[in-house]
């Protein structure tokens, strides 16, 4: 979706460090060369950081994960950072991260997260470390893009009135194997004109693929590489990049929103109230033709209906049940 090409990548929370493995193979399979990207990241679990270490070691990376294991909020080894990408996948509602101490923090540019939930707090870190035309993309729990639990509505609010919010895409659940629950991508920039593409000021693209995947076993899904083309593509297609196509609204799918069209569903980023339904095709039947056929079908299913009721009261009169 971003295309960390060449440039500073950051993961505050990048946990055993697959961020950077994935965004060093993207790089080498669009013709670039390792060392296009400078890796930095965080990760406040001990074991974890060791992990993520030993995992761009055997890989040939370098990358600078601060020194040792430490808390992002409370002792942000890369507090002068300014990324030009942003991936992370942060620990969504965390309600122990200490908030009671850092209501006068700096990061809180567009309000101060409810301590409680850190799930504002994150984002909002995320926004401070960017460059002027960085980007960040992350994942988060559905709840963030409607929420207005204590400050979390505002904050979101003056995020979007300040033009941040680039792209949201609502995903299908069960993608994940640590959680069940569904998950939406957000998409943020400083700066929506930086000339790199188009000028995408005041608009916010909100793509609806909770209907893409297919589950691969009882209990989990998981996107085609057809279908995550066709997300990208998209989003390319709408940041107008060269040879990627002509950008349209697809109805049931995706729809480009204005800032005032955001504000009249009040600052909620849920893309399935800006995207609409899916067009029907016209199969050619007329409707009196349609209604007819279900009617009669409607009527069979009653008939089938009343016959179980008969059956199933007969045996129960056998059983000594009935009344």
């Amino acid at each position: 979706m971003i295309e960390p090409y060449r440039g500073r990548v950051y993961d505050p929370c990048c946990g055993s460090g697959g961020m950077f493995v994935q965004s060093e193979q993207f790089v080498e399979e669009h013709g670039g060369k390792r060392g296009d990207i400078a890796i930095y990241g965080q990760e406040s679990n001990a074991t974890t950081w060791r992990l993520a270490m030993m995992n761009l070691a055997i890989r040939g990376l370098d990358a600078n994960l601060g020194g040792q294991h430490a808390d992002s909020f409370h002792n942000d080894l890369h507090r002068d950072l300014r990324t030009d990408f942003l991936l992370a996948n942060p620990p969504f509602n965390m309600s122990d991260w200490g908030g009671d101490r850092l209501k006068e923090d700096k990061r809180w540019q567009y309000g101060i997260p409810p301590v409680n939930n850190a799930n504002y707090a994150w984002i909002q870190h995320f926004i401070h470390h960017l460059a002027p035309a960085g980007i960040a993309g992350f994942v988060m729990a559905n709840g963030s893009m409607s929420t207005n639990t204590s400050s979390e509505g505002e904050i979101r609010k003056n995020m979007i009135e300040a033009d941040l919010v680039d792209c949201m895409i609502a995903l299908p659940g069960q993608l994940f194997y640590t959680t069940q629950i569904p998950v939406c991508l957000w998409f943020v920039t400083r700066n929506k004109k930086n000339g790199r593409f188009r000028d995408r000021s005041g608009r916010t693209l909100f793509i609806d693929a909770r209907k893409l995947g297919s589950l691969i076993d009882r209990t989990h899904k998981e996107l085609s590489d057809k279908e995550i083309k066709r997300i990208a593509d998209t989003y390319h297609a709408w940041r107008g990049e060269k040879d990627s196509g002509k950008y349209e609204d697809k109805p049931g799918f995706c729809k480009s929103a204005t800032t005032d069209e955001i504000k009249e569903h009040g600052y909620v980023l849920t893309p399935g109230r800006y995207v609409g339904a899916a067009e029907i095709e016209d199969d050619g039947v007329p409707f009196e033709e349609k209604m007819t056929e279900l009617s009669a079908t409607l009527y069979e299913q009653f008939a089938e209906a009343d016959r179980l009721e008969a059956t199933i009261k007969k045996n129960l009169e056998v059983l000594g049940y009935g009344n």
